[in-house]
């Protein structure tokens, strides 16, 4: 495999990662009975079309937001982190946890 292919296949799993994450946090908007205007409103952002990217796993959340989100979302910080951690640097994920992220 060329260096090329590679790194096409590592941006291919980046995105299905994403995907998986927007996936995620939309069942837990949803579970939450939020819109996305809702949630872009509690998270500080001004327009619901942040959300709607995220969702489609078109975007990734600032680490600096990830705490909003969690409080947004009902959800633990600490945990929430390491959560987006998984989905946006599994490797990193991994060599700090061990193990692999929970999809």
């Amino acid at each position: 495999m060329s260096q090329i292919d590679a790194a096409l296949e590592v941006e291919d799993q980046r995105r299905e990662l994403r995907a998986q994450a927007g996936q995620w946090l939309k069942e837990r908007r949803e579970s939450e009975g939020l819109s996305q205007r809702e949630l872009a409103g509690r998270v500080g952002m001004g327009y619901y079309t942040f959300v709607s990217q995220i969702e489609a796993g078109r975007g990734r959340i600032p680490p600096e937001r990830y705490e909003a989100w969690a409080c947004a979302l009902g959800l633990n910080a600490r945990e929430f982190a390491m959560r987006m951690l998984g989905y946006y640097e599994p490797l990193t994920y991994q060599l700090i946890f061990g193990e692999r992220a929970a999809s």
